[in-house]
């Protein structure tokens, strides 16, 4: 679920936000409400949230203030501020300098819907993308890791079938690539399963026991007793995009 704070002095508006719109079904959920920027700072920096919604004009902090030490502290985080006519220069350029987008008052509930579509379509992307840099950049390639990654797709794969093919006794490889790996050959494994079973979640459209069988699962419901214990998310979970 990518977490959410509303940042608003007007009570109404807060409300408006929280119960227009069908969080669940984005696979999102707001954590946090607040009535200015200090309030909403003090709890940022505690738990930083994916998607800020602040308001502009708050006293003792305003969202501008608020947007620039988010940004600063925590650069994933997507700032979308909800102005007024008055303000709407000032938040589009903001925009502009690298603030994420705007939601102009006042605004209906297909408003804020489309406004959160885009973001999350951001944040998706973004996870995409840290998914796949965590499969090719997972660590540095060593014969051993090479061998497993080529291998992944084959079921058959085993601490016997690689000791043949290196020419090592079964307990001794054993030992190799627990000091290597620092987990066992078979959970090192299921790890690697797991990862490339999420890049393909994200990037295919493949039925989630395709993904199973082409990662090497030969029983489905293992796989995806083994992605959740993992992931914390069931595989469909996962593609829905319910986590970061």
């Amino acid at each position: 679920m990518y977490k959410i704070m509303i940042v608003e002095d007007e009570y109404l508006v807060r409300q408006g936000i929280s119960s227009l719109v069908d969080y669940d079904a984005l696979g999102m959920t707001i954590v946090a409400e607040a009535e200015d920027g200090l309030e909403a700072w003090e709890f940022l920096s505690e738990e930083p949230v994916d998607i800020l919604v602040t308001d502009i004009n708050m006293p003792r902090m305003d969202g501008l203030r608020l947007a620039q030490l988010v940004k600063k502290q925590f650069p994933k985080t997507h700032v979308v501020f909800l102005t007024g006519y008055d303000d709407f220069d000032y938040a589009l350029s903001a925009v502009k300098l690298g603030l994420d987008d705007y939601l102009l008052k006042p605004f209906s509930k297909s408003d804020i819907e489309q406004m959160l579509q885009e973001v999350k379509q951001k944040l998706d992307q973004e996870n995409q993308y840290q998914c796949l840099q965590a499969f090719i950049n997972n660590q540095e390639e060593s014969e051993f890791a090479l061998y497993i990654k080529e291998h992944l797709a084959d079921s058959e794969l085993s601490l016997k079938s690689m000791a043949q093919a290196f020419g090592y006794s079964v307990s001794h490889l054993s030992l190799l690539l627990k000091q290597e790996f620092g987990q066992p050959f078979q959970d090192y494994v299921v790890q690697e399963r797991i990862q490339w079973a999420k890049l393909l979640l994200w990037t295919t459209d493949l039925r989630i026991y395709e993904i199973a069988e082409q990662v090497g699962f030969e029983d489905m419901n293992y796989f995806s007793h083994r992605f959740k214990q993992i992931v914390g998310l069931t595989p469909r979970q996962f593609k829905k995009g319910d986590g970061k």
